[in-house]
């Protein structure tokens, strides 16, 4: 298969540019598509500045993209060319120990475990992303995008959707429950969404108000701003579920396991670079939990693009080029996106 035009960069800095990588030919079980757009998640941004860990450089990140089939290998009995396809944070496992075979891919226990879409494959040869003109998947891992899903804009429900829409599920939010989303950002904007389609109270809690708006726009209920005066105080007892979206450090988690209802969860998906300090007092009174979560397997993930289908959510997006992704990460960083970039693989060079 000829090379594809992608975007990466050469180090910690993050400045993109074009570059010509190699996709291998679809084989056995596995499907090759076009790829048509990209969502840029602030976890991308972490490892592609070597915030998580060591990087292999070039890197071509993206692991929220969509496209259409475009070659199929032998076996491949679930995708046909033409179809809609997506693909999110991972692209393999090993499919037979008991995290596997429950649909918890994501939780894969064997060696190497799960395979995330870029930096490493099972080998620990480097892997390119979704900032690219052409991917090739195994099928299994690969998801059916919907055809009423707009298009253009659906790409991050494959990070953001799932990583959302999974602790919303399992701790079984539907009517009479009362939800608060802690941030409104890429994640908490579809979290607002999934969580009134699932029949919840919902509750943004952002810092100010500049938000409130879109807030009621994307379904929320309510509005608080932590930056007034005694508003957290005021939201003891409030919540079964506080779904907390943000990174950001010094969070008041006490006050916020205190604005838990008795038996409430608090559930991080923003996971905050700094370690956390709780008195077990916060949890022992009331019955309260601290919980995290991540994404969800590919059922799961297929589960809520469906879901977000039938109930129209849909990530609010702004389209940006290839030249722009440099612009866009520091962006992302000072907060200045509503509310997730979109990157529209047409503007990439025919040659790098």
């Amino acid at each position: 298969m000829p090379n594809v035009i992608a975007y990466g960069c050469d180090d910690a800095t993050t400045q993109f540019h074009p570059l010509e990588i190699d996709i291998r030919e679809p084989g056995e079980g596995e499907i090759y598509f076009d790829v048509a757009y990209a969502g840029i998640c602030h976890s991308d941004i972490h490892a592609a500045r070597g915030e998580w860990g060591p990087v292999s450089y070039p890197l071509v990140p993206g692991h929220e993209f969509v496209g259409t089939v475009a070659k199929v290998g032998p076996g491949v009995t679930t995708f046909k060319v033409g179809d809609r396809v997506g693909v999110g944070c991972m692209v393999g496992s090993c499919g037979t120990c008991e995290m596997c075979e429950s649909d918890y891919e994501q939780w894969c226990t064997s060696t190497p475990g799960t395979l995330w879409t870029y930096r490493a494959d099972a080998e620990g040869n480097p892997t390119t992303g979704g900032y690219s003109r052409g991917f090739t998947v195994r099928e299994d891992f690969a998801l059916h995008v919907p055809e009423s899903l707009d298009f253009s804009a659906c790409a991050p429900l494959l990070c953001a959707g799932i990583t959302t829409y999974s602790p919303l599920k399992h701790y079984q939010v539907g009517p009479g429950s009362r939800v608060a989303i802690l941030g409104m950002g890429g994640l908490g904007h579809v979290g607002v969404q999934i969580a009134k389609a699932m029949g919840a109270d919902v509750s943004v809690i952002s810092h100010g108000r500049s938000k409130e708006a879109d807030a009621r726009r994307f379904g929320a209920d309510h509005f608080y701003a932590t930056s007034e005066e005694g508003v957290l105080e005021s939201l003891r007892g409030s919540f079964d579920l506080i779904l907390c979206t943000v990174s950001a450090e010094g969070l008041d988690y006490a006050g916020y396991m205190a604005a838990l209802r008795p038996y409430g969860v608090f559930v991080d998906v923003g996971l905050p670079s700094e370690p956390v300090s709780l008195p077990l007092r916060a949890f022992v009174n009331g019955g309260k939990s601290f919980a995290g979560s991540q994404i969800g397997g590919i059922a799961e993930t297929q589960e809520m693009l469906d879901f977000c289908a039938e109930h129209g959510v849909i990530p609010q997006v702004e389209m940006i080029t290839g030249d722009e992704i440099t612009q866009a990460y520091d962006n992302i960083v000072d907060s200045r996106v509503r509310y997730r970039y979109v990157i529209d693989t047409s503007t990439f060079p025919a040659t790098a």
